[in-house]
């Protein structure tokens, strides 16, 4: 597997990242009568595509598959991602496709310019491959800056990072949080939040990367994802997709 690229983890990065979530804001107005979860899947390497669509297909649930098309196809950190074809096999399927930006762009470093084009050019790519025009977002690296943050958020109904927290009343959703299945802990921190979630009766949105038994740092196994959806199930959660949560809280760009 090629080497993953690392955002910058500097103490400067630190503090914009944090700063940068009190700009811009679009709060959420969000009344449930009941919990809400959505599950998605960053970058799509074929084994989401495969595996973790399985997963999904067996609970009877559909997910979002936030998609970078110039990566289609490529070997990447968590092995070769899903191609074109496997992309429009997960539509036909019923699942969300939606953007990643066309090369996996760190947004916290590049310009408003070159975000927008990418985006741009990663919309005509997936309109290309005969799928709907895309209503959510998410950051690559979970990160953004000030100008690209303010351009992007006029063009999405939800654009996802990557920083713990539900959507509830007052969160941001230029800059909406999300709970990742990755790693040793994320079976545990997931089903943390999903009691968060249950109390709170807030929406949820998780994300993972690879789906495999032999998972890498940033993605989760099928028997982890399966328990989570089976705890969502016997807590009556509502499960959509990112775009179905969405309008179930009637969020417009």
């Amino acid at each position: 597997m090629m080497e993953a690229y690392s955002a910058d983890r500097s103490l400067p990065a630190k503090i914009r990242r944090r700063a940068v979530r009190l700009y811009e804001r679009r709060p959420a107005r969000v009344q449930l009568h009941r919990p809400m979860l959505s599950i998605s899947f960053d970058d799509a390497p074929q084994t989401a595509a495969h595996a973790g669509a399985a997963v999904l297909a067996e609970k009877g649930i559909k997910g979002t598959f936030f998609i970078s098309a110039g990566l289609c196809g490529r070997e990447g950190p968590m092995g070769v991602n899903a191609t074109a074809e496997e992309v429009q096999a997960l539509a036909e399927a019923g699942h969300e496709i939606a953007c990643h930006t066309w090369s996996h762009l760190d947004c916290g470093q590049a310009d408003a310019d070159a975000a927008e084009a990418e985006v741009e050019r990663n919309g005509a790519a997936l309109r290309a491959m005969g799928l709907p025009a895309v209503t959510t977002f998410a950051y690559p690296y979970g990160d953004v800056a000030f100008p690209t943050k303010r351009r992007l958020s006029r063009r999405y109904d939800l654009l996802r990072a990557l920083h713990h927290g539900l959507v509830e009343t007052g969160a941001d959703l230029n800059q909406c949080p999300a709970v990742g299945i990755e790693g040793p802990q994320g079976e545990a921190t997931a089903a943390s939040w999903l009691a968060k979630a249950q109390a709170r009766r807030a929406w949820l949105i998780l994300y993972t990367h690879d789906v495999a038994e032999q998972a890498s740092p940033w993605g989760c196994t099928p028997g982890a994802l399966g328990r989570l959806i089976d705890a969502a199930q016997a807590a009556n959660f509502d499960i959509v997709t990112v775009a179905d949560g969405c309008r179930r809280i009637g969020a417009k760009a």
